[in-house]
């Protein structure tokens, strides 16, 4: 079983998004949305609905579309469980912008608290190592968020996967636009491209 978290969530994302620049987030479906929404709406901010599973492969085709920015994937353990495949997918491809951060609370928050499997073992960040990630690491403190906030902001050799831990609580709901036709057009036009 893996130490109690201690962690306020929302308090985490915004240690770790407060110096942000132009970097591209894709939030995963839930929880992890509402916590970057609570932060501050953000042009380059593209929120997942109903895309259980997909934040970090989003955010691989994100970082390949576009290699001189920085991408960064926030998700939930929930979610990233479901999604474990495309951590392979990450690891062969090897983007050199792209940062996967998993809030994991040890929960599937939005189908009503039952533990997950990280807070019954699961190491992700063991798992994204042997994909071939090249860094991983658990975070357990705000003063190691503020590492971690720095530490991605520097060029990598690879894509990294990082997991903070948090309190298992449900904060009140901070929701973005539900409009996916608004986020993906104001997402492409951060980009410079016209609206499809």
């Amino acid at each position: 079983m893996s130490m109690q978290a201690q962690l306020d969530r929302r308090a985490a994302v915004a240690v770790l998004l407060r110096d942000r620049k132009d970097t591209l987030v894709v939030s995963g479906l839930g929880s992890p949305t509402y916590d970057l929404h609570s932060v501050g709406d953000h042009d380059g901010n593209f929120y997942l609905w109903g895309a259980m599973g997909g934040a970090a492969l989003i955010g691989l085709g994100l970082a390949q579309a576009q290699p001189s920015k920085r991408v960064l994937a926030l998700t939930g353990d929930g979610e990233q469980l479901m999604g474990i495949g495309g951590l392979a997918t990450i690891g062969v491809a090897r983007p050199r912008n792209l940062d996967i951060v998993v809030i994991d609370n040890q929960h599937f928050g939005e189908t009503g608290m039952q533990a997950s499997h990280t807070g019954r073992g699961v190491d992700l960040t063991a798992i994204a190592a042997a994909c071939g990630f090249a860094a991983t690491g658990t975070v357990r403190t705000l003063e190691e968020v503020e590492r971690l906030a720095t530490q991605i902001a520097q060029p990598a050799d690879g894509p990294r996967l990082f997991v903070i831990k948090v309190l298992a609580e449900n904060p009140p709901r901070s929701l973005p636009s539900r409009d996916a036709v608004f986020i993906k057009n104001r997402f492409r036009a951060h980009l410079g491209f016209a609206a499809a």
